[in-house]
């Protein structure tokens, strides 16, 4: 199953680099933020192989990218283990237009409130 999202690159951490049986490996995790909602939602991806990371390499923290993934699961001793390993990863079609300044907003300051008298406000909010 090939899945894509698009978000914010966060943060990259650190190059893991080893050799297996089957020769060398690296592999390098990255922390997506997103929108989910009307909140925000971070995820941890895998970029596997040295190609992907030297391919994650070219973005920088702060970026808008588009992630094309595909999610693993393998069990290990009895647990059960997810990956979300990335297969593409490119700047966002949003990073690239440039994004319109959103119109401020006047927000109401306390001296533009009306006063506001506790005593009488209280008493008419009781049910006896």
């Amino acid at each position: 199953m090939a899945l894509e999202l698009e978000g914010t690159l966060r943060s990259k951490m650190a190059v893991q680099q080893g050799t297996s049986a089957r020769g060398p490996w690296a592999k390098q995790e990255f922390i997506l933020e997103f929108p989910d909602g009307n909140f925000t939602s971070q995820v941890c991806f895998i970029a596997w192989g040295q190609e992907k990371v030297n391919e994650l390499s070219k973005f920088q923290v702060g970026d808008r990218v588009k992630v094309s993934f595909n999610i693993n699961s393998r069990e290990y001793n009895g647990r059960w283990y997810n990956d979300l390993r990335i297969w593409r990863i490119s700047l966002s079609a949003q990073a690239s237009a440039p994004a319109a300044a959103p119109a401020p907003e006047s927000m109401p300051t306390v001296e533009d409130m009306p006063p506001f008298d506790v005593a009488s406000s209280f008493e008419e909010d009781m049910p006896f």
